[in-house]
């Protein structure tokens, strides 16, 4: 079942317009969990850091043993030509993907030099309003450990485990949850990462190993330092978001998200939660991506 609306596929070298099969049921990726996405955006006519979240499938793939077979550039290329069938206003999610064909040892394994699969799907999903905000609460399930899993790539067979944090948040009335580490510290949130702001200083969450440290999350770092705002990476514990001014996620689907609660703790939407947004969509619109 689709997201969004207004679906078109990329695959086996042509655009089709609608959500065309793309998996076969003895391919790899459909019974093992060799699948690997990416997600970027169009909106206001622009597809910021769209380079980089190619680049990252690719680094997706590899991770788990799949190899890429379109360069950075060439998908670029390839989801350009495919935005024309879009308005230019159009809010786009753009989700490049791969999944290993043939399996190897024991079928386990993707097979060393075997064929990979590859699609991009475009599809029309609005952006969320400035006021559109999140409400977490905790949840007992943890962000895995490289040990554990995959936690170096966007991998779809991680994401099970999300979909369990979002249940259990949801079947207490909230709409995200802000989830620990194997240490107990804080990681992020279900479906995003996750910052707080103290006395007029961001703090966020240091990369250790259990999350993906977004593309968008990293652009709002850099945009927030260029414009003077002290931006701290750093360890944290549920008690720095109970006593924090304000709350945001940070993700490519949405790109800020201000949280409004964390369990019985509320907050407002901020300045600095309105500025993360502003100034992101000025680099965007600087940087004409």
């Amino acid at each position: 079942m689709a997201t969004g609306s207004n679906i078109h596929t990329y695959f086996e070298g042509a655009w089709h317009k609608g959500d065309l099969p793309v998996m076969k049921a003895a391919d790899h990726g459909i019974w093992l969990g060799s699948n690997v996405f990416d997600g970027a955006r169009m909106a206001h006519g622009l597809t910021p850091d769209l380079d980089k979240h190619c680049a990252r499938v690719n680094a997706s793939a590899r991770a788990l043993m799949v190899e890429p077979t379109v360069s950075t550039e060439e998908m670029v290329e390839i989801i350009h030509d495919g935005l024309h069938a879009y308005p230019r206003d159009a809010a786009v999610y753009i989700r490049p993907m791969y999944w290993a064909i043939e399996g190897g040892l024991a079928a386990i394994m993707p097979r060393e030099g075997g064929a990979t699969g590859f699609a991009i799907s475009l599809e029309e999903i609005p952006m969320s309003t400035p006021d559109t905000s999140a409400r977490l609460s905790r949840t007992r399930f943890r962000r895995p450990v490289m040990e554990d899993a995959v936690v170096n790539a966007k991998a779809a067979c991680l994401y099970p485990n999300n979909a369990r944090m979002l249940a259990e948040a949801k079947s207490r009335g909230f709409t995200n949850a802000l989830v620990a580490d194997a240490l107990g510290n804080v990681a992020e949130a279900a479906t995003a990462n996750v910052f707080a702001v103290r006395d007029g200083e961001v703090f966020t969450p240091v990369p250790n190993g259990t999350f993906l440290a977004g593309i968008t999350r990293a652009r709002h770092i850099a945009n927030l330092r260029a414009d003077g705002v002290r931006v701290h990476e750093c360890v944290m514990s549920f008690d720095d978001f109970e006593t924090a001014d304000e709350v945001f996620l940070s993700g490519n689907m949405m790109k800020v998200t201000p949280v409004t609660a964390f369990e019985d703790r509320q907050y407002q939407i901020g300045p600095l939660t309105r500025r993360a947004r502003d100034l992101y969509w000025d680099w965007a619109a600087s940087a004409r991506n």
